[in-house]
This record gives structure tokens, C-alpha cells and sequence, in this order.
């Protein structure tokens, strides 16, 4: 089916038209995969068909004509404030690495001490070992 034909059709027939696709595609697909048929061109076909409807569908619900001179300003207007958006999610992710990086230094800064200590514990008690084993044998 056409664009110009899809666009021309009501929301219920819109509605009706996807779901009898979404069957052709389902009974198709089941013939392949049985080995029945060899549609490839109708499995695209069918696919492209049901996502003109969805999306023409779409563009109702939201309100956004298929026009190309209607669009333009539309999509204009959506890529000013996505470009308004980044930079507020850039400073606020930047805000929230800072103490987490801060964490991982004080945290790695403490483990470099426990290990340091029980470092320090273990030669002490060597040399106590020592110490006795040498006293023991005299």
C-alpha cells in the first residue's frame, strides 16, 4: 500500500489495516520458517507496510502532519531545546563525578594504610617468632 493511501485512511481503518498486516506477516513468516515459501520481498514489504501505518499513526496522536513544510519547523524547534538540554546533563553529571572521585581517593588512600599496617604487624610478629625460636634453642 502507498503513503498517499495510508495517509488518506481513518484512524479505525488505520488500526484495522496494521492488525490484517500483522497477520499476513505472521502466517508468512510461519510458512517460511516451515519451508512453504520463499517470500523475502513480501516479509519486507509487509514489515515497511506496518511501520508507514504505526508511524502515520503516530504523527496523528501527536499532531504532526506528514507535510515536509510543516515538519521542518517542528523538528527545528525539538533540536533547539534538545541542544538547550545537554548542557544542564553535562554541568550535573560533571557535579556528581567529582565527590565520587573524591570517595575513590580517600577509600584507596585508606586501604594503602591497612595494608601498610598489617604489613608493619606481620614483620613485628616474624621477628617475635624469631626471637623466641632463637631463645628456645640457647
Amino acid at each position: 500500500m502507498e503513503l498517499t493511501k495510508i495517509r488518506s485512511l481513518s484512524d479505525d481503518e488505520l488500526v484495522h489495516q496494521e492488525k490484517t498486516s500483522g497477520e499476513q506477516l505472521f502466517r508468512l513468516r510461519f510458512q517460511v520458517s516451515m519451508g512453504q515459501n520463499d517470500g523475502v520481498k513480501k516479509l519486507r514489504q509487509l514489515r515497511k507496510e506496518i511501520a508507514q501505518i504505526k508511524t502515520v499513526a503516530r504523527e496523528r496522536q501527536l499532531g504532526i502532519h506528514g507535510d515536509v513544510k510543516e515538519a521542518k519547523p517542528a523538528a527545528a524547534a525539538a533540536a533547539v531545546e534538545h541542544k538547550a538540554a545537554k548542557p544542564k546533563k553535562a554541568a550535573a553529571l560533571k557535579k556528581a563525578a567529582k565527590p565520587h572521585k573524591a570517595k575513590t581517593v580517600k577509600a584507596k588512600a585508606a586501604k594503602a594504610k591497612t595494608v601498610k599496617a598489617k604489613a608493619k604487624t606481620g614483620k613485628a610478629k616474624s621477628k617475635i617468632k624469631t626471637a623466641k625460636a632463637k631463645g628456645a634453642h640457647k
